[in-house]
């Protein structure tokens, strides 16, 4: 950006201390964006506190998000607990200008959520299916790579287009999770440090809360972890006569997420499940074959049921490509017209120096000559076959790169698994006609799967970090260049955390990790790759159902992952939207109101990280050889967890009412 006579304003020399009146919205045409740091000096950004702390949080958070992840089916995003910790921890250690360093504390820690759902959505589908198939094999280079070389295409692929969707589109897009962010990392600023740490104590008090609640859980099973009609006898003579089951999770985490979240988000989400569990499978144990209504709830559920909900994701994910085909278009022509240097006047402030579009294109080469010699060497061994795996990831991972950003600017949800099912599915047609299919095609399609999914998963999560240093006035450069160390940080430990856990829990069986993506994948990837039948009317039934509810308005991915996650992982995701509406709207003063739903989400990001670092910590306990039977019966425990849970609804809504109206 050239410094002109119509951008003055934006060069005045004192620093502010808050978010100017114009971030939110769109400029005037001689308006010009002023961030919170000088877009012309220099800011301490990288330094081995920054570096070292984004990189420990970087790990904590990835084995964090992976258990959650595999455990829900819902990878919480890390942004803005890891902004609060920045912030906490820059006011108790008394940091002079600690805004640029909390920015890249922040941009390289949430590696963590982005590099984790790229792997946990597809690669324990190796696990799942190598339990039918024992000659598939699964091991930690593949995982490690796979993320790792998805991740760094997703950086790189996202740069050319980081000045259209954080510059040029400023005001046009409402980045939720972005603003949130940035809302955090700025309140470090100017008021006092007992507001930061009356903050940093919140979170620390709800993780601890959350932490201990889920650890009992599943440690001890003290009460139930999940409430099920099933154990009644009311409930049983219901499931075997109509088919129909309700149930709840009652984890912290979980609780957590569903306020995030949000009441309209995860009513849609909870509709899909409704839809399925409520009125699909009724019907089809009433008036399906008898093989059939010889089924479970859960048996027809997973067998035919969430086929349904995988063809509506996939073509959801069709349907996000339409609607975003233009900023595609316009993304690429400006990333060309900046290659050839048709760039504007005038030297580049600080604020707007990406890393050069030749040196990116030289990475992108590299990055995908990388990609081909690990699909040769390291997947399938024959060099054609490889190079026509490396086509098919380079075409879409490019082609998808800006719907996932488009998505996470416009409403702070990335559909992922939807274009990464749509990615298998043409990826194994191609792969069964140039002769590779059976388990081997399953290893092919699933690790180039995991790198698609990655890549795209950046690509979303890495738009929001470069929006946060633009209203906040960071070095753009810097935050790209450090993204590659977190890279490479969160795919080592996703790998690791991925092993263990398939060790201590497994993916197949009684009590195994429900990986609800992952299962998918591999319900859509056997029936190609073994030659059974695909079921392609519940897929096209699925694609048909997404086309009609996009057609009405309502958001088709929502609703259609709704159909595929279980039951009782939605449900508790509507209790906590629906607390978060609770404590939005008590009173008719907005900004209480905005102050209270505030807290709520300090508190909520309390829970998800507790209760998910915690169910790490279980894991491990397990893993160690720690057992543990609660003398309760099925009953007690089922009481015992309504009673806790709602104590610990009561916490929430308690707390967050505590907060108080924000002068101005």
């Amino acid at each position: 950006m050239k410094p002109t006579e119509n951008h003055k304003e934006v060069y005045q020399d004192a620093d502010p201390v808050e978010l100017p009146e114009n971030a939110f919205r769109e400029l005037a045409e001689d308006e010009g964006y002023r961030p919170i740091m000088h877009p012309a000096r220099d800011y301490p950004e990288v330094t081995p506190y920054s570096v070292g702390m984004g990189l420990l949080l970087a790990v904590i958070f990835s084995a964090a998000a992976a258990y959650l992840g595999l455990k829900v089916g819902q990878v919480f995003e890390a942004a803005i607990p890891i902004a609060i910790i920045a912030v906490g921890l820059s006011g108790a250690l008394k940091k002079e200008n600690p805004l640029g360093q909390n920015v890249i504390i922040q941009s390289i820690g949430a590696c963590s959520g982005v590099i984790v759902a790229g792997a946990i959505f597809t690669l324990p589908a190796l696990y799942i299916l190598q339990a039918k198939y024992p000659e598939i094999t699964v091991n930690f280079l593949q995982i490690f790579l796979s993320s790792l070389l998805g991740g760094i295409l997703g950086i790189l692929f996202f740069i050319p287009f980081r000045k259209y969707f954080v510059k040029d589109m400023h005001g046009k897009y409402p980045f939720p999770e972005a603003t949130a962010t940035t809302q955090v990392l700025a309140s470090g600023l100017g008021k006092s440090s007992a507001g930061n740490s009356g903050q940093a104590r919140t979170l620390v008090l709800a993780s601890l809360i959350g932490g201990i609640y889920d650890y009992i859980v599943e440690t001890f099973g003290w009460w139930a972890g999940v409430l099920n009609t099933h154990v009644t006898e009311w409930g049983q003579t219901l499931a075997e006569k109509t088919k129909l089951v309700l149930s709840c999770n009652t984890g912290a985490a979980v609780l957590g997420l569903g306020y995030i979240i949000g009441l309209n988000y995860a009513f849609i989400i909870c509709a899909g499940s409704i839809f399925v569990w409520w009125i699909l499978i009724p019907l089809l144990g009433t008036y399906g074959s008898a093989e059939i209504a010889a089924m479970s709830p859960e048996a027809i559920f997973s067998d035919h049921a969430r086929m349904i909900g995988i063809g509506g994701i996939a073509m959801a994910g069709i349907i996000g490509i339409v609607k975003s085909w233009s900023i595609i278009r316009g993304a690429v022509g400006l990333a060309s017209r900046e290659l050839r240097g048709n760039t504007s006047e005038g030297k580049t402030v600080r604020w707007q120096t990406d890393i050069s579009m030749k040196h990116i294109v030289f990475f992108i080469a590299l990055a995908l000559a990388a990609v081909l010699i690990f699909f040769w060497i390291g997947v399938i061994h024959t060099f054609w076959q490889a190079l026509v795996a490396w086509l098919v990831v380079t075409a879409i991972a490019f082609l998808f790169t800006t719907v996932a950003a488009n998505a996470i600017a416009i409403v702070g949800s990335n559909p992922v698994s939807g274009m990464t099912l749509m990615t298998l599915i043409v990826a194994s047609a191609i792969f069964v006609a140039i002769g590779l299919s059976g388990s081997s095609g399953i290893v092919a399609s699933m690790v180039i799967g995991g790198v698609v999914c990655t890549a795209l998963s950046m690509a979303g999560g890495f738009v929001t970090d470069l929006k946060v240093g633009y209203w906040l006035g960071s070095t753009p450069r810097k935050q790209e260049s450090w993204k590659f160390l977190g890279t490479l940080v969160s795919a080592a430990t996703v790998g690791g955390v991925i092993l263990l856990l398939n060790k201590v829990y497994g993916f197949t069986g009684d009590n195994a990790l429900i990986a609800p993506q992952a299962n998918a994948m591999a319900k859509v990837i056997e029936p190609l790759m073994m030659g059974g039948d695909t079921p392609w009317i519940l897929y096209m039934t699925g694609a048909i159902l997404a086309l009609i509810l996009n057609w009405l308005g309502v958001p088709a991915l929502a609703f259609c992952l709704g159909m595929f996650i279980p039951l009782q992982l939605n449900t508790p995701l509507l209790v906590g939207g629906a607390i978060a509406w609770f404590v939005g709207s008590r009173s008719t003063d907005k900004a209480l109101n905005d102050a209270r739903r505030d807290r709520g989400t300090l508190i909520s990001s309390g829970l998800i990280a507790g209760g998910a670092l915690f169910g790490v910590f279980a894991a491990l306990t397990r893993f160690l050889g720690f057992e543990y039977t609660s003398p309760l019966s099925t009953i007690a425990t089922q009481w015992a967890g309504l009673t806790v849970y709602a104590l610990l609804i009561v916490y929430l809504i308690w707390d967050s009412m505590k907060a108080k109206r924000l002068k101005d």
